[in-house]
């Protein structure tokens, strides 16, 4: 039987050019060579997963060791257009918010498919549209209220990132050999339409199709993104290693396999991301029932300054240097405020703290999440680089990193009634603009996105089955953290049409609930993003 890739939702305005049959036979072919192997890397995870719950402590793999002592590989590095990456915008890709990515003057935009966009089908194939028609110069965007935005002549460089290996696209579905159907991976059909679609055009226009890789965990994830790129490139005809990669760091596992991540995608690699509040997340998740040792206190106290985030980052930028890949900084959350000069004051003076350090500390660029923050961020980059477009040279051999710096997670700080209540009331409200499509989201001057409400529900759901107590002498529970969600929704300036009772029985799902959903948006994904339809097209 031949393999088969079905839509399975209405269609909408210019969705037959994304969709169009050879594309989805593209993408038939991309699941009929690797989606069997992406399952066996998502058990290994749920494996992993459950060996650290048991008691077993990460550390650095010795059956790679060989890997890491030898002194003679490199990375392929940046490619055209990715000398200079000293500031980076992050964003979702509907049209509104391309334009505005186009125009911002940072060197490279993140054209994110991933925690910045709420994956409904309008958002997933709308983003591929944007991102079509921007690399064809041909993008523009009118709002409701009449204001034409257009892109200017200077333009950042792309690189799209796609929704990582655990998440599914359940509006397409793939038949196999075997007959069996499943819906498609989302990561496979977010890179396989945009490379499908614009590989061939970047390239023609002077840049290449480049990719930041979300959640991976280990340096067999990464050898199958290696595999993907590889089978791509021969199958449109482009040369071995035009496809660039950076990988976010964002979980612990990958902390300890760096240089093997590196290894794996060699050929296609850019550089790595410190992708701090997915790591966060990821380290409360998987030492979630290690005991009181592991509880960190209010998230706002989790800075990039305490030991173990000072350790990862530190041992990142001296990774990509010795072997010749770019280390790029992360997302500081704070944005500005155009209704308040001291809130904008504050996050100006904020950001720029936090971009001294990491150019100090050896990065070669940063992330920014919003226009109004990309000067702040590059001239604390133009202080350490001048005109140089990254510091590559700057080995850090004074650096020493081992497994316990990286596990240390003693922090000063308490949990808080304030900090508990923060976290709630960020979780629910998240939870909310996500479920109505809006996937980033400004909330009490903060830029949020699925990572950071991510930390705040796996914090809450931590220290009620930790039995922790507040400063204030209060005992977190399943009852209180409840009572406190009454209060937060009781105080909401509401809505017609909003989806707050959605929202609160999901974050009273993945946070008060006996189990822990490894993600907060699969559940929801499932029950309310979903809009089957009889299948529309066969590939």
């Amino acid at each position: 039987m031949n393999n088969r890739m079905e839509i399975t939702a209405d269609g909408g305005d210019r969705y037959d050019e994304i969709l169009s049959p050879e594309a989805l036979h593209f993408l038939a072919r991309l699941h009929d060579q690797f989606a069997g192997r992406r399952h066996e890397r998502l058990a290994a995870r749920m494996h992993q997963r459950k060996a650290i719950d048991n008691g077993r402590d990460l550390k650095f793999l010795p059956e790679t060791s060989a890997i890491r002592e030898d002194a003679s590989w490199r990375v392929a590095g940046a490619g055209p257009g990715l000398e200079d990456r000293r500031v980076e915008i992050t964003g979702p890709t509907d049209r509104k918010m391309t334009i505005n990515a186009l125009n911002s003057g940072a060197k490279v935009w993140l054209a994110d498919q991933e925690d910045a966009t709420s994956p409904t089908w309008a958002n997933v194939i709308g983003g591929q549209l944007s991102l079509f028609d921007a690399i064809r110069g041909q993008i523009d965007y009118i709002s409701d209220d009449g204001k034409e935005y257009k892109v200017g002549e200077s333009t950042p460089t792309i690189v799209m990132r796609p929704r990582g290996w655990h998440l599914v696209e359940k509006h397409l579905r793939f038949t196999d050999r075997a007959g069996m159907r499943a819906p498609a991976s989302g990561s496979l059909v977010d890179f396989g339409l945009y490379f499908f679609h614009n590989a061939k055009e970047l390239i023609a226009g002077g840049t290449g199709p480049y990719f930041y890789l979300p959640k991976l965990e280990n340096h067999l994830e990464a050898r199958l993104w290696d595999d993907v790129f590889t089978f791509s490139e021969n199958a449109l005809g482009i040369p071995q290693g035009t496809i660039r990669a950076t990988v976010l760091i964002e979980t612990i596992p990958a902390a300890f396999e760096m240089e093997e991540i590196l290894f794996e995608l060699k050929d296609h690699c850019a550089g790595l991301n410190a992708g701090r509040w997915d790591y966060i997340f990821s380290i409360i998740k998987n030492f979630r029932g290690r005991g009181a040792s592991f509880v960190l206190p209010d998230r706002s106290r989790i800075t990039m300054t305490v030991p173990f985030m000072r350790a990862y980052t530190e041992l990142l930028v001296s990774t990509c240097h010795k072997r010749g890949a770019y280390a790029i900084g992360g997302m500081s959350a704070f944005i500005p405020n155009r209704r308040d000069p001291e809130v904008t004051a504050r996050a100006l003076e904020q950001v720029r703290d936090d971009k001294r350090r990491e150019a100090a500390d050896g990065f070669d660029g940063t992330w920014v999440a919003h226009p109004g923050l990309i000067d702040a961020a590059r001239s604390e980059f133009d202080a350490v680089l001048g005109d140089r477009p990254n510091q590559l040279d700057r080995l850090r051999e004074d650096v020493s990193v081992s497994a316990g710096d990286l596990l240390n997670l003693r922090i000063q700080g308490e949990v808080t009634d304030v900090g508990v209540r923060a976290n709630v009331s960020i979780a629910v409200r998240y939870l909310e603009s996500w479920l109505r499509g809006v996937g980033a989201a400004a909330i009490d001057n903060l830029m949020e996105d699925a990572a950071t409400a991510e930390i705040s529900r796996s914090q809450l759901w931590q220290w009620i089955h930790q039995r922790v107590v507040t400063a204030e002498g209060n005992r977190i529970t399943v009852k209180s953290v409840d009572a406190i969600l009454a209060e937060v929704v009781a105080g909401l300036d509401r809505s017609p049409g909003d989806r707050f009772d959605a929202a609160i029985e999901v974050f009273r799902e993945v946070t008060l609930e006996e189990d822990f959903p490894t993600f907060l948006t699969l559940g929801a994904y499932a029950r309310y993003l979903i809009e089957e339809r009889p299948v529309l097209a066969v590939a």
